[in-house]
C-alpha cells in the first residue's frame, strides 16, 4: 500500500541536507555557546552563522532575531511580552477570530490578567476587514496580532494594510508568519511590523526550534529567566543542533523558494482537476480565499460525507490528511477557523485539509483524488 503525506502545515519532513548539519553539529560540538573557552567559542559561532543566514532570508538585522522553541513560544513571547511592556499606555489588544491556538489561548490568558481583547470576525473566504479593525481601535490599544496566513484555509492576511493602520497609530503589531515561511517572500524591514513569528518544522527543519523577529528598539518583558541568552529576551542553553538546522532550511528555502511555488501550485492543481473529474466540481466545496491564498494549502469540504469518517477511511489507504481542528477524547472538534467564516454546516463538518511539499508527486495528488473518488463511492 503506499504511503502518502498530505499534512505539511502540521509538520514537514526534515530536508536530508538539514539532517546532515544536524548531525555534524551533534557529534562533532557539545560546548556552551555561552562559554569563553574554543568549545564555546566555537558554539557560539554556530549560532551567530545560522542567526546570520535567517536574518538575511527575512530582511532584518541579526540582533532582531530571538530564538525559541517553536512558534507557540514565539507568540506568547510577543503577546505576553509587548502587553507587560506597554501596560501603562493600555490594557487592549486585537487578533482575529481565526488565529492559531497559540495567539488565541494567549490572549484568553491576558484577558485573566485584565486586558481587553477584541477578536475580529472574517469573512466567508477568512479574511480580516481592515475596516473592522479601524472600527475595534480605542485610545487604549496597545497591540495587534494577525497572523500572516491561515494555518487550516491557507488565507492571506492584508498585512500591509493593517500595519499601515497600527503604525498611524503607535500601536504594536504582531504577525504570526510560522505557516507563510517560505512560501511567501516576506522582509522584516519592509513591512510594517514589530514583530514576527516563525518555526523551522514548517520549512523542512527540526521540531522544537523556532524565532521571533523583534524590531530594533523594541523592549519586550522575556517569559524565560535565568540567563541573559538572546540579549536578555529569552534565557537558556540555545539548542545548537536545531538552531543550525534552521539555518540550513531557511538556506534552501531562499534558494528553492519560486521552485517551491510552482511544484506546489502544481500538486495543488493536479488534485483539484483529478477530482473534479472524477466526481465532479458540484461534489466539493473549496473553502478559503481562491488568489489570495498559500500555494501549499488547499481545504475542502466534502458535503456527502463527514470530516472524521472520510479522514479515517483515508488513512486506512495510507494517505495522511488532517481536519485542521482540534482532537478532544478521541474526537474531532468543528474547526474554529471554518466557524468564524460562517460557513453551512454541511461544509463545515466535511472540511479535509490537504497540504504538500517536500517529497510530494502529482502521481500523489492523482492516487489520492481517486481513493477519495471510491471512498465516496463506497459510503454514498
Amino acid at each position: 500500500m503506499k504511503s502518502i503525506y498530505l499534512d505539511h502545515a502540521a509538520s514537514t519532513p526534515v530536508h536530508p541536507e538539514v539532517a546532515e548539519e544536524m548531525m555534524r553539529v551533534m557529534t562533532g560540538q557539545y560546548g556552551n555557546a555561552s562559554s569563553v573557552h574554543a568549545f564555546g567559542r566555537a558554539a557560539k559561532r554556530t549560532v551567530s552563522g545560522a542567526r546570520d543566514r535567517i536574518a538575511k532570508f527575512l530582511g532584518c538585522l541579526p540582533d532582531e532575531i530571538v530564538f525559541t522553541a517553536g512558534g507557540t513560544e514565539s507568540d506568547n513571547l510577543a503577546l505576553f511580552g509587548a502587553a507587560s511592556m506597554r501596560r501603562s499606555k493600555g490594557n487592549h489588544i486585537i487578533t482575529s477570530s481565526i488565529e492559531h491556538h497559540a495567539v488565541l489561548h494567549a490572549c484568553e490568558e491576558l484577558e485573566k490578567e485584565g486586558f481587553r481583547v477584541t477578536y475580529l470576525p472574517v469573512d466567508h473566504t477568512g479574511r480580516v476587514r481592515p475596516e473592522d479593525l479601524e472600527a475595534a481601535l480605542s485610545e487604549d490599544t496597545i497591540l495587534i496580532s494577525i497572523m500572516y496566513a491561515n494555518n487550516e484555509v491557507g488565507t492571506i492576511q492584508p498585512i500591509e494594510e493593517i500595519g499601515r493602520i497600527a503604525q498611524s497609530r503607535d500601536i504594536l503589531f504582531h504577525v504570526d508568519a510560522v505557516q507563510a515561511l517560505g512560501a511567501l517572500p516576506i522582509n522584516c524591514h519592509e513591512l510594517p511590523v514589530d514583530m514576527m513569528s516563525f518555526s523551522a518544522h514548517k520549512i523542512n527543519g527540526p521540531q522544537g526550534v523556532g524565532a521571533l523577529y523583534v524590531r530594533k528598539g523594541l523592549v519586550i518583558a522575556p517569559r524565560l529567566h535565568g540567563g541573559l541568552q538572546e540579549k536578555k529576551r529569552r534565557a537558556g542553553t540555545e539548542n545548537m543542533a536545531g538552531i543550525a538546522g534552521f539555518g540550513k532550511a531557511v538556506e534552501i528555502a531562499s534558494r528553492q523558494m519560486e521552485q517551491r511555488r510552482e511544484h506546489d501550485l502544481r500538486l495543488r492543481q493536479t488534485l483539484i482537476s483529478t477530482l473534479e473529474q472524477g466526481i465532479g466540481r458540484d461534489a466539493f466545496v473549496i473553502n478559503g480565499h481562491q488568489e489570495e491564498c498559500l500555494p501549499h494549502i488547499v481545504n475542502i469540504s466534502f458535503p456527502q460525507t463527514d470530516t472524521e469518517t472520510l479522514l479515517m477511511n483515508l488513512d486506512m489507504e495510507g494517505i495522511a490528511a488532517a481536519s485542521g481542528s482540534a482532537c478532544t477524547s478521541g474526537s474531532l472538534e468543528l474547526s474554529h477557523v471554518l466557524e468564524a467564516m460562517q460557513l453551512p454546516q454541511n461544509v463545515l463538518r466535511s472540511a479535509i485539509r490537504f497540504s504538500f511539499g517536500l517529497g510530494n508527486t502529482t502521481e500523489d495528488m492523482e492516487y489520492t483524488a481517486q481513493k477519495i473518488e471510491t471512498i465516496l463511492r463506497r459510503l454514498t
